[in-house]
């Protein structure tokens, strides 16, 4: 969770919900969701099976189940109505009108909320967050809520808010990239004798899928870094696929220049262009 205010008193509140899927209120549950009741307690009731042993399930709902993510949603849905409740978004104060800037961004059980100034935050709007939880037998997570400011920016899916020189910048949390490097690397040390082909279509989901997610924000320089980073696990597998080739051989082989760029991992397909021409398999 993150707060924000104005230009001059610009903070952040960031928080997390501690273990949301597992400790929603059953009980509140059946009272407050709008779906057939029998059907719902069968949900929640029906325990999980883990080594062929069957656990029963008093509080939460199973992280990953099919119903989890639309009963999570059920149950956090309404507090946007209650800081709009409590916090009009205008309203007249000492003859002239005024906004405390209390909006809420949720995305599942990730949200941020905004604010004018840390005190409204800490004092007005945290405890009113912190009931609505508890009625739904959550809480917040005391390790990972705090109050930052807007120059200091903050990482909200996977991505991080700051503002520059007053600009405002999004640009990918430096955790989602090292993520991305992790699961990569991990795809490469375990694929150490696959073949070029092989290896480039385990990676390219992935490469592309993270690629994509980050597109439409600042995330050149991220990307160019991130780049670099594959490009050093990739020529270390090609050195170790091909141990007894020069370095000139491996990088003509493994990397060839194609288009404008002089280093590309690719490799050729049986498939041919209308020209006659390979078509290449690239790294996306």
């Amino acid at each position: 969770m993150c707060w924000a205010g104005d230009a001059h008193r610009s903070g952040y509140w960031e928080g997390d919900i501690k273990g949301c899927f597992d400790h929603i209120s059953h009980q509140w549950m059946l009272q407050h969701v709008l779906t057939d009741k029998r059907v719902l307690q069968k949900w929640l009731k029906a325990g999980y099976i883990e080594n062929r042993t069957l656990f029963s399930t008093e509080a939460g709902t199973p992280q990953g189940g099919i119903i989890s993510p639309t009963l999570a949603n059920m149950t956090l849905d309404g507090l946007e109505k209650l800081l709009v409740k409590h916090f009009p978004r205008q309203e007249w104060k000492d003859g002239k009108i005024w906004s405390p800037k209390v909006n809420l961004v949720r995305y599942s059980d990730d949200f941020i909320i905004t604010g004018d100034s840390k005190e409204r935050l800490e004092n007005e709007v945290r405890p009113l967050v912190e009931r609505f939880l508890q009625e739904r037998g959550l809480v917040l997570s005391a390790d990972k809520t705090r109050i930052t400011h807007i120059d200091e920016g903050f990482d909200f899916l996977g991505q991080n808010l700051r503002k520059y020189d007053g600009k405002p910048l999004v640009k990918p949390s430096k955790k989602n990239a090292h993520a991305l490097m992790e699961k990569v690397r991990g795809i490469i040390d375990a694929n150490q004798s696959v073949s070029q082909t092989g290896l480039i279509s385990q990676l390219n989901p992935v490469i592309r899928g993270w690629a994509n997610y980050h597109q439409h924000c600042a995330a050149k320089e991220t990307f160019s870094r991130v780049d670099h980073e594959i490009w050093r696990a990739l020529w270390q597998w090609a050195r170790r696929r091909h141990p007894k080739k020069s370095r000139a051989w491996v990088k003509q082989h493994c990397f060839p220049a194609l288009g404008n760029r002089a280093w590309t991992f690719a490799c050729k397909t049986e498939k041919q262009t209308p020209d006659g021409k390979p078509v290449w398999l690239r790294l996306a």
